[in-house]
């Protein structure tokens, strides 16, 4: 519920966008992400946390290639095509990887903040991706992991610190705070992405390395930290990326429609499920074509860039959702050339 919550606020503040686990070991983020912060020992990491946990050691190999699975029935799984993992990068809004022992035949179950997470398997060892919420505070966390018909066990991982870039403006009081109805008619469309949010097939994603949607200039990224009249509000959680009206928006990975429809701040929006709790959700379009349960693949048109919803201009607010919570959208995308 955190990450809608985060979600229809950054939205109301935008004006110009919108079993055994023998052990977990802790997948180092970028070298780019972690240049300003020393890694910890695992002794550190674990250290702070107050319940007892699974032995993890920090590894100095680079981030893992992993096979998508399909845990289904018992756990079996079967290999599918390898997936490239996004980065690590484990900061507020970013992403926690652990690779974590135990049986071959079955996933272990990982929860974090009550929500399931993502589990593929990679060079014979379980891989959990986990998306951490924005608002997290640097410091020791945890995950809880259940592998057969073991109790459930944290496994602790340190949270860094990251400094998000600050914006301030001044608007009209109409602009930011809402009339009792449109406050009225946001909290029970709350519920509907809530209910899209929660959604979790056992389906792996067909990939983990995202299509942007449209081409253009990022006009706000994601953690922007907006003060309005002096008024703190919370970060931007999404990616918006300027785009001319009509412009067609591109899936970003194979899925299904879990949601569609008009929203008070999305306008004209779209959520599609990639499977395991990864999500992405198109936002102000200006027409929609695609229904609730379609099924699309990487590239279909599901709709056109517009300027619906709480927004002053056409372009694309685009979100990536995973165990619940809105993360960083760079973290799927290719790194971007050099030069």
């Amino acid at each position: 519920m955190r990450g809608v919550r985060d979600l229809l606020i950054c939205m109301m503040a935008a004006t110009n966008a919108c079993g055994i686990v023998l052990a977990a070991t802790v997948v180092p983020a970028a070298a780019s992400a972690l240049a300003a912060t020393p890694a910890p020992t695992a002794t550190a990491a674990l250290a702070a946390t107050t319940a007892p946990t699974a032995t993890a050691t920090l590894a100095a190999t680079g981030v893992p290639t992993a096979s998508a699975t399909t845990s289904a029935g018992a756990g079996k799984s079967a290999a599918l095509s390898p997936l490239e993992l996004p980065r690590a990068s484990p900061v507020p809004g970013g992403i926690f990887i652990a690779r974590l022992d135990g049986p071959a035949n079955q996933a272990p179950v990982v929860t974090y903040d009550g929500n399931r997470a993502m589990v593929l398997r990679s060079k014979g060892k379980w891989v959990a991706v986990v998306g951490l919420p924005l608002a997290i505070k640097p410091g020791p966390a945890s995950i809880v992991v259940k592998s057969g018909g073991t109790t459930e066990l944290p496994v602790g991982f340190n949270v860094r610190d990251k400094q998000y870039s600050v914006q301030s403006l001044k608007v009209a009081p109409g602009k930011v705070d809402l009339s009792p109805e449109d406050l009225e008619r946001s909290k029970q469309e709350s519920a509907r992405i809530h209910a899209a949010f929660a959604t979790y097939s056992t389906q792996p994603p067909a990939t983990l390395r995202l299509l942007q949607p449209v081409p253009g200039i990022r006009t706000s990224s994601y953690g922007l930290r907006r003060i309005f009249n002096n008024q703190p509000r919370s970060p931007h959680t999404g990616m918006d990326i300027a785009a001319s009206t009509g412009t067609p928006i591109k899936t970003a990975a194979d899925g299904r429609v879990v949601e569609a429809g008009d929203f008070f701040y999305g306008g004209n929006t779209v959520i599609v499920d990639h499977g395991e709790g990864l999500m992405t959700m198109y936002c102000h379009l200006s027409k929609i074509g695609v229904k609730i349960g379609d099924h699309l693949n990487t590239g279909d048109v599901l709709g056109k860039v517009g300027a619906t919803g709480r927004v002053t201009g056409p372009h694309l607010h685009w979100a990536v959702i995973l165990n619940q919570t809105i993360v960083d959208p760079a973290l799927f995308l290719a790194p971007k050339p050099r030069g």
